[in-house]
């Protein structure tokens, strides 16, 4: 299994809608009510920009939500099992220098310390190939996070879904 270059990191690839709800919705609306301290991106020192193929994580204190999506429509959601404090090796090349940042991404600074309202899953039926594919939605006080499929890696949303997500509330 491919582990991103990341100690303890074991993806659980799930495809859909509701074999991501059955598998994570209670654990993700349990999360309502808690306050995000860090959002922690993968960062590539030499090119200064963010690796999104690597998972993001959003710790929430006690309980840290590991999101990763790759391909054009695989979704893995874990919990807890990556240290941002420990360092990681892309396994394929030498090339890359890797590391976590928190926040780097003001956006994301932005939604630091505030309570989440409510957390969802979203489908995206935008008339494309990649209909069904499934993304998670953040609401907070002032601000949304969507981190969706961006063909093979991670990408973010910043504001309430569009008409082209059916969301689903957790």
């Amino acid at each position: 299994m491919f582990d991103f270059g990341i100690a303890g990191y074991r993806p659980y690839w799930l495809h859909g809608l509701k074999t991501v709800s059955a598998a994570h919705g209670r654990r993700l609306a349990g999360l309502a009510g808690r306050t995000l301290r860090h959002v922690w991106l993968v960062w590539d020192l030499g090119a200064d920009e963010w690796f999104a193929d690597c998972p993001v994580l959003l710790d929430f204190g006690s309980e840290q939500v590991e999101i990763n999506h790759q391909k054009t429509d695989d979704l893995s959601i874990t919990f807890n099992n990556i240290g941002p404090h420990q360092p990681l090796t892309w396994p394929t090349s030498d090339d890359f220098q890797l590391a976590w940042r928190p926040e780097p991404i003001a956006q994301l600074e932005e939604l630091r310390g505030q309570e989440l309202r409510h957390a969802s899953l979203l489908e995206w039926a935008g008339g494309t190939m990649a209909d069904g594919s499934v993304a998670l939605g953040f609401a907070f006080p002032a601000g949304h996070l969507t981190i969706y499929n961006a063909l093979d890696e991670n990408g973010f949303l910043f504001s309430a879904p569009g008409r082209d997500w059916r969301e689903h509330v957790l």
